[in-house]
């Protein structure tokens, strides 16, 4: 069963669509806005994302680029009330694979979300064997592992999805509140000191090679160097 995730602050429309979808055997989480739909979308895997646009507290265009920071291989579709063709490119821009306007038979969303299935899904599965290079290291994102000549360093959850946040942003800045918010969900205080001890790890794993580097950015972040 497919795991969705549905970002809708209509609640009406929101769960008719959920009720919808979860008729047709998909497994459907439901949030309320996009600040919500983020930490969702932190805390459990998902095979599909359905993100209305204007939302409270983050809309769906940011919420998408933060999704695709994360995740380059989740199928995406906006839901908008509107049709101008430079909200249409936006919504591209920010990620999406497709774009339905409201209103919509549900019968269309459901048709275009299995047509991006049939086409992403050999995607999915390059992506589940993507290699990235990190100087002398390489690493497997989908398998947590970092490698380097003789040596395997199994990966936490956290650890991997820190790495992966700083391999797709190599030799960019990358705020610490961004990078918190992307895995654990929240920048608390206790979070930023968590977060830290995972740096701290993730810098003794890439020790080996001395081109690699996580530098702090006083003020900013942190910037991967390699």
């Amino acid at each position: 069963m497919k795991k969705i995730l549905l970002v809708e602050d209509d609640p009406n429309l929101g769960g008719l669509l959920a009720e919808y979808l979860e008729a047709k055997g998909y497994d459907v989480k439901l949030a309320k806005d996009g600040e919500q739909g983020l930490n969702f979308f932190m805390a459990e895997e998902f095979e599909f994302c359905i993100l209305d646009v204007m939302m409270p507290k983050k809309d769906g265009f940011t919420l998408a680029k933060d999704i695709r920071s994360n995740n380059q291989k989740v199928p995406l579709i906006f839901l908008t009330a509107k049709t101008m063709s430079e909200d249409m490119l936006r919504g591209f821009g920010a990620g999406a694979d497709d774009y339905i306007t409201k209103p919509f038979k549900m019968e269309e969303l459901l048709a275009r979300m299995e047509a991006i299935f049939r086409r992403v899904e050999p995607k999915q599965e390059m992506l589940n064997n993507e290699v990235i290079t990190i100087g002398n290291y390489t690493f497997e994102p989908s398998k947590q592992l970092l490698k380097v000549n003789d040596t395997e360093h199994k990966l936490t959850t956290k650890e991997a999805k820190l790495l992966e946040i700083f391999c797709r942003n190599k030799n960019r800045s990358i705020t610490r509140a961004y990078a918190l918010k992307m895995v654990w969900g929240d920048d608390s205080y206790f979070n930023a000191r968590s977060m830290d001890v995972y740096i701290t790890k993730l810098r003794k794993y890439l020790k080996e090679d001395s081109s690699v580097e996580i530098l702090n950015l006083h003020g900013e972040g942190f910037k991967i160097l390699c």
